[in-house]
């Protein structure tokens, strides 16, 4: 087989992994739908953004649901490491890249099914994007390259850590990251010190850029931030796991 072929059968692997965990399901899919609709229905009316707030936070929380299911990632990664599954595979006929690439495409195939849920979700609540279907391409494009970036991220936290609880934990300041940002409110609402933090950490150009996509109008001060952003994490991300895969496998 190539090493095509067994990133697919991992691919299968992990998918059976996340279906056979109800506890994983709800923190990829349902929880940033939960979330969605607490702060449209509950708090939404609070916060004066100059447009719908449904119309505001869909793009950012599209963000927060990449991230809601990288704990997941980053203990079923370490779990495969730290409890012989990894000795297993050497001993077999196994690409050793398939193991990590597997990982990868499974978050992102759920972040996708969680951000096409949030977005079915947004439309119920009154969300009316005017995007064109090239903008539709662009938002599209920024999610996959994004959680493609995180995956490698977390794959390459999940094998840092030294245990399965440790990986999970590694991943709370990616989840957490997105409400230091301008998802749920403009940076320029916010207190000194956490305006600027906001404004020059990477998920706020991201989430700028697919705001913007989203209304037909993106920024180029926007996108160039963001694509290099999603490059530079991917690649970081991708780098370190390939090294610490090598040296603890």
């Amino acid at each position: 087989m190539s090493a095509q072929n067994h990133s697919i059968v991992m691919l299968r692997r992990n998918f059976k992994h996340i279906t056979r965990n109800p506890t994983s399901v709800f923190n990829a899919v349902l929880m940033p739908v939960v979330i969605m609709l607490m702060f449209v229905y509950m708090l939404g009316d609070a916060f004066n953004v100059g447009v719908d707030y449904v119309d505001y936070a869909t793009p950012g929380l599209m963000l927060l649901a990449v991230c809601y299911g990288l704990g997941a990632t980053a203990t079923a990664v370490n779990s495969d490491m730290t409890k012989g599954i990894i000795n297993r595979f050497k001993v077999m006929d196994v690409s050793r890249g398939a193991v990590l690439t597997g990982h990868v495409i499974a978050s992102l195939l759920t972040n996708l099914i969680a951000i096409a849920a949030i977005v079915g979700v947004g439309f119920l609540l009154g969300f009316r994007p005017s995007a064109s279907f090239v903008d539709w391409l662009g938002v599209i494009g920024l999610v996959v390259l994004l959680g493609f970036a995180a995956g490698w991220l977390t794959v390459a936290l999940g094998l840092f850590a030294k245990s399965p609880e440790t990986a999970g934990l590694a991943a709370v300041p990616l989840v957490m990251l997105p409400f230091f940002s301008s998802a749920i409110v403009p940076a320029d609402k916010m207190g000194a010190g956490l305006k600027q933090f906001a404004e020059y950490q990477p998920f706020t150009p991201i989430i700028e850029t697919l705001r913007g996509l989203l209304n037909g109008a993106p920024a180029a001060g926007d996108v160039i931030p963001a694509l290099a952003w999603c490059v530079g994490i991917a690649l970081v991300g991708y780098l370190w796991a390939r090294s610490t895969f090598a040296k603890r496998a």
